[in-house]
């Protein structure tokens, strides 16, 4: 029972915050200018590539959260190989096509200057580069490969919750002031992720082995 409970729960956290994200994404149906974070970015409300970037990075960044359900399950993968395989791709495209790209625009214009604009925009390049590395090394055949540059891409994914994990925690613990939070928050909200995960693939090579095990059933 124990171990039922330990390997469901990083799902329940996942769905918890997925839920959460959910949330702040409603607010922006039907799409308005002057709600929830917009209420603070109305100097940009004018700049119409800003603007469709911010609503496509909204709507379609719930899709990579759900897609982490079927990519790191390995039931799904057992069972449900198709569904896995359909979500990948989903995930894969969305990042480089769409809601990767959207980010790198809304970078430019990030609260906290020029600190957090730079740490946005390699933020959305890595989420990119990660992303596309993925699906390069699957289809060359390279499981490992693909799992762990899968694993890096949705590192950065879940920063869109972390990142508001740590916001919250700063402004509850130090107060400081809202533009140094967000120049904190915006390498605060990746970078432990990305070293976390680094240091989870370097420990766990029998974890590589199973998942390669998974993908090779027929």
């Amino acid at each position: 029972m124990l171990s039922k409970i330990i390997k469901i729960t990083p799902y329940l956290i996942l769905a918890f915050f997925t839920w959460l994200m959910f949330r702040i994404t409603v607010q922006y149906l039907p799409p308005a200018d002057d709600v929830a974070f917009l209420r603070i970015k109305q100097q940009y409300i004018g700049i119409i590539h800003w603007k469709t970037a911010f609503f496509v990075h909204v709507y379609s960044s719930m899709v990579v959260l759900i897609a982490g359900f079927t990519q790191f399950s390995s039931i799904v993968l057992r069972k449900y190989r198709s569904l896995h395989q359909l979500m990948g791709r989903l995930y894969v495209f969305n990042i480089i096509f769409v809601t990767g790209p959207a980010a790198c625009i809304m970078a430019l214009y990030a609260n906290g200057g020029l600190s957090s604009r730079i740490a946005f925009c390699l933020l959305g390049i890595l989420w990119i580069y990660f992303t596309a590395n993925a699906w390069i090394s699957i289809r060359k055949g390279q499981i490992k490969t693909h799992k762990n540059f899968m694993l890096r891409s949705y590192a950065l994914t879940f920063s869109a919750i972390t990142l508001r994990i740590w916001k919250w925690l700063i402004v509850l613990l130090l107060h400081p002031a809202p533009m140094d939070v967000y120049r904190v928050v915006a390498w605060l909200g990746w970078i432990p992720n990305l070293l976390l995960i680094e240091w989870y693939i370097s420990r766990n090579p029998e974890w590589k082995n199973k998942w390669k095990t998974y993908l090779l059933l027929k």
